[in-house]
């Protein structure tokens, strides 16, 4: 995590957003942007990520959340600001 102060975001996406390959692009998409974190399905049917890394890789994940893979529809992103944890890789639960 070079080139900025690290900085962790939260997001809750809800829509159409599981069952579309959400989880697995935005590993992929994460993985691309240097950003460590988690990604996981939660039971409302709802995405829950923690984006870790840059600012600005992890505003890029941020922006990519409120659109997502072009199978999902997505209806509304929350975002939260949370300590940094000093995460070293992004992963799908």
């Amino acid at each position: 995590m070079t080139g900025s102060s690290p900085v962790r975001r939260r997001v809750e996406v809800t829509g159409r957003v599981q069952g579309v390959f959400y989880r697995d692009t935005c590993r992929q998409e994460a993985d691309g942007a240097g950003v460590t974190g988690w990604v996981r399905n939660r039971d409302d049917g709802s995405v829950e990520a923690v984006f870790e890394g840059p600012a600005p890789a992890v505003e890029a994940m941020v922006s990519w959340s409120r659109r997502g893979p072009a199978q999902a529809h997505v209806d509304a992103v929350d975002v939260h600001d949370e300590p940094t944890e000093g995460l070293d890789r992004f992963t799908v639960s």
